[in-house]
């Protein structure tokens, strides 16, 4: 079975790189000094909270988060 999170990646302005959050898993959150690295090391990240949860008999919650865009005046 396969599931699918939504990943947000946002440029590390101090340190360089990228952050990436999973919105659905609290506290999934890792980096990558590339795009690529930070999907490579939030798939890892994803991987292991859900080894974590599964050890706990404890089921994922469900990816409900809506990302969209709101355009205002500046």
């Amino acid at each position: 079975m396969t599931r699918r999170f939504k990943v947000i990646l946002e440029p590390d302005r101090e340190a360089g790189g990228f952050v990436a959050k999973v919105p659905s898993l609290p506290g999934c959150v890792t980096q990558g000094e590339t795009v690529e690295e930070a999907l490579g090391n939030a798939r890892e990240a994803i991987e292991l909270v859900l080894e974590d949860l599964s050890e706990q008999g404890t089921q994922p919650p469900e990816d409900d988060v809506i990302v969209t865009e709101i355009e205002v005046a500046v």
